[in-house]
């Protein structure tokens, strides 16, 4: 047999609109026969810079169409036209800069491939971490990123360093790049399953996509862009395509395989998918057609005695841009400047919701909400407290340690959240929920201390949560995942730490709300919305 090299991920073409950010920093050399694109380090300082700039802030135009399309579509129901709405409205927000569009700014991620003709001189993953750097340094996004101290003290980096970056070789003498934005709930949202041929035929594959699909949930915030890898020489490298997958950078792929092994989308897959995704009635979060905005299957070779298949989606936040550096210049994807255009001229018709004032004894609120089913649409106007994981954490070790659950942890609900920074002349910088089930494991105990009645957050929960809550007339209700930039804008009236302001992010607040949009997922008799699905 000869020898045939393939390039494993054969991209046809890139039909990406780029805007050029300057023609500084780059020049060409001839060095003997060949011609080196000579790059000063400080143009990929620049690029990154610019780039988790644009995406902190700004979406693909594409992806804006496919929320105006579910707006549009007469299949869609109510809460999957509320949800791309309220998307819309943050878009809107977001793109004036001050308000990022989700207050999980992210791990910053860079995938790159260096031409073997471009010459830097420098270490290229310090010049874009710097970039980075400057990004989270000067706007108001969040430092989310936790470093290990020994093996159980953790600190925030204070940074939002460090950056995963990759960096492959290619031919030629340009340099290209994707940077992601990558939120903790939908990197959560990433599975691998070691699976096997017997998985490889028409009925196998179906009963296998319809049961996971459901391992996916609502805690990332659809609709998705939800991507399938089958296949993979590695583990690794079928994770690899999934993210890729996700965020669009395998859309010009071949749509068949050859001998070579070359990777390609299964078009027909895709549609089954999309299809499935549909038919689960999850919807846009609360119930629906729009899981999913679209799927990309991807099909790679693999060893004989394994099939790795990825899960993966990019959620509502759908933070990917590309880059690249040419000999004319630095570029970087245009976002779309102008989501107002997606709006359609009236909001779409709703049920009027129920106003709930939470400036009243918690027996009261719990007697309230107990008058209507799940599903609800809600109001909340008066006071919240905010907590999350390390706070949990902290107030479990009271109550071990024998002391009391704190009185606000009794008195008000909590909003499962950890705030971006709050923009100048406002109250709130972005505040949008975070993922409910992280905080599972403290339900049971704190309800029966009188602490976490009434929990707010985003996503599906266990089964545990559903019988704390019968056992002690507790509610769950759930918040649109991803218009954090809107909640702040138009439904935070004020925040002030209350606990633990070491902790950052991730200390305790109190803060007043005004018509802060929710529904009821999990009431005091245990039914529960995702359990009826």
């Amino acid at each position: 047999m000869d020898f045939i090299y393939q390039d494993p991920y054969p991209i046809l073409k890139d039909d990406t609109l780029y805007k050029k950010i300057t023609s500084d920093y780059v020049k060409v050399e001839v060095l003997g026969d060949r011609e080196i694109l000579t790059v000063d380090p400080k143009g990929l300082e620049l690029l990154a810079e610019e780039a988790l700039n644009d995406v902190s802030f700004m979406l693909r135009s594409a992806h804006l169409q496919k929320l105006k399309n579910i707006i549009d579509d007469p299949e869609a129901t109510d809460n999957d036209r509320f949800v791309a709405y309220n998307l819309l409205q943050n878009a809107a927000v977001a793109v004036e800069g001050q308000l990022p569009s989700c207050q999980d700014t992210g791990t910053a991620i860079v995938m790159a491939k260096k031409g073997e003709n471009v010459y830097t001189g420098a270490d290229d993953g310090e010049w874009l971490s710097k970039g980075i750097f400057n990004t989270y340094q000067k706007r108001n996004l969040r430092y989310s990123q936790i470093v290990p101290i020994s093996m159980f003290e953790e600190k925030n980096s204070g940074s939002n360093l460090p950056a995963q970056i990759d960096i492959y070789a290619k031919k030629g003498s340009s340099y290209e790049f994707l940077f992601l934005a990558k939120g903790g709930g939908s990197a959560n949202k990433t599975f691998l399953y070691q699976k096997t041929k017997s998985l490889l035929n028409d009925k196998s594959m179906e009963e296998f996509i319809r049961e996971k699909i459901k391992d996916l949930g609502t805690s990332a915030c659809p609709p998705y862009h939800l991507a399938l890898v089958i296949g993979g020489t590695s583990a690794e490298a079928n994770l690899a395509a999934v993210k890729k997958a996700s965020a669009g950078y395998f859309d010009n792929l071949p749509t068949s395989g050859n001998m070579s092994g070359q990777a390609f989308r299964d078009l027909e897959w895709e549609k089954r998918v999309l299809k499935i995704c549909q038919e689960s009635a999850i919807g846009a979060q609360f119930g629906g057609k729009y899981f999913a905005h679209d799927v990309r299957v991807i099909r790679l070779p693999r060893h004989a005695a394994s099939c790795p298949v990825g899960l993966g989606v990019s959620c509502s936040a759908d933070r990917n841009i590309k880059g690249k550096i040419t000999k004319d210049g630095i570029f970087v994807e245009q976002l779309e400047t102008n989501p107002k255009q997606f709006l359609p001229a009236t909001p779409p018709h709703l049920e009027a919701p129920v106003d709930v004032d939470l400036n009243r004894p918690m027996k009261e609120i719990l007697a309230e909400l107990s008058k209507y089913p799940i599903k609800t649409r809600l109001k909340l106007n008066g006071t919240l407290i905010v907590a999350r994981d390390i706070a949990h954490a902290k107030i479990k070790e009271l109550l071990d340690a024998g002391k009391p659950m704190p009185e606000y942890f009794k008195n008000h609900p909590v909003y499962y959240a950890g705030p971006a920074k709050t923009p100048d002349g406002m109250p709130s910088g972005s505040f949008g929920p975070t993922t409910a089930g992280r905080m599972d494991v403290y339900v049971e105990e704190f309800q029966k201390h009188g602490g976490s009645m009434i929990m707010l957050a985003k996503g599906n929960r266990t089964k545990e949560v559903m019988e704390a809550c019968k056992t002690y007339g507790g509610f769950y209700l759930g918040s649109v995942g991803g218009p954090a930039a809107i909640l702040a804008q138009d439904n935070i009236l004020k925040v002030e730490v209350v606990d633990f302001e070491e902790l950052g992010m991730e200390a305790v607040r109190k803060i007043t709300v005004k018509d802060f949009p929710a529904f009821i997922i999990t009431d005091d008799k245990g039914n529960d919305f995702f359990a009826n699905l």
